[in-house]
């Protein structure tokens, strides 16, 4: 550092001018500021197809057509001291198999908004709130008759957080605090107590998002969400969220997404869902 010194110095007596410094010095101050206090938006969306179709075919098969249309939509600000991060994430899908009907294969809503607060120290505070739904109704297919089993805010989870955030790492951040939980529901009752439309729930919540390079074309990317209650702190909601890109183009990508939840009021057993896809992605900013 000192040799550093040293050299400006030098350099500026080697110039005879002070101007010189002073254009420098208003050039870096001028970076600085074209990354703070500025709006970030990004918008990607994705519309993934897959269709087979059959005629006077002998081996067997039947015609099948499935889609699902995703959107990630985020407008963050950056700020000296204060940072926003709004996060929405939707995904909607269905299939069609032979002269059966459609039915529902993506059906997600989440919503995350984070406002953190720089003080100096190596982790910092932050509020956060988290909408977790569904974009319409959900059925279980697991009987020859559908079953209407959710639909929008039936049930809707919101949680407030209030902690400390750590954002050091280039790749991944990590946030702590007290929580509290609120499920919303209307006709499907037995994800509260079986009889309530509203019930909160204090406890404790962990986010953490990692991001990683893997090629030029390869991202990945993980979320996980940990919440507990304090009336039974060795009960955990789990939400592990990660997903694989490879960009074949400019507007093609295979996407790979694996969703991990365990949420004892849905059910007692470990809830999973995969998806291999190729598709038409656009970014529009």
């Amino acid at each position: 550092m000192k040799r550093l010194v040293v050299l400006l110095i030098f350099a500026g007596c080697a110039l005879g001018s002070e101007s010189a410094i002073a254009g420098q010095v208003a050039a870096a101050d001028t970076v600085k500021k074209d990354t703070i206090n500025i709006w970030v938006p990004t918008m990607v969306t994705g519309l993934n197809v897959s269709q087979i179709a059959f005629s006077n075919w002998t081996q067997g098969g039947s015609n099948a057509l499935a889609w699902t249309l995703t959107a990630n939509v985020g407008y963050d600000y950056k700020g000296e001291t204060w940072g926003l991060q709004n996060h929405l994430k939707a995904a909607y899908g269905r299939t069609k198999l032979g002269s059966q009907g459609s039915i529902t294969t993506d059906n997600t809503l989440f919503l995350e908004n984070v406002v953190t607060y720089n003080i100096g120290w190596a982790t910092n505070p932050f509020f956060s709130n988290t909408i977790i739904t569904t974009v319409t109704q959900g059925y279980s297919y697991s009987s020859s008759t559908p079953v209407l089993i959710a639909d929008f805010f039936d049930p809707g989870y919101v949680t407030q957080s209030l902690g400390f955030s750590y954002s050091k790492l280039s790749f991944m951040t990590t946030r702590l605090g007290l929580a509290a939980q609120e499920i919303f529901v209307n006709k499907y009752r037995q994800y509260t107590d079986g009889v309530k439309a509203f019930t909160i729930q204090a406890g404790l919540e962990s986010v953490t998002q990692a991001k990683f390079q893997l090629a030029d074309n390869i991202l990945f990317t993980s979320g996980l969400r940990l919440f507990t209650r304090f009336n039974s702190l060795d009960v955990w909601d789990v939400r592990w969220d990660n997903l694989i890109v490879a960009k074949v183009s400019s507007f093609i990508n295979v996407n790979f997404n694996y969703l991990l939840v365990y949420q004892k009021d849905q059910s007692l057993r470990t809830q999973m869902k995969e998806g291999l896809q190729l598709g038409a992605t656009y970014t529009i900013f």
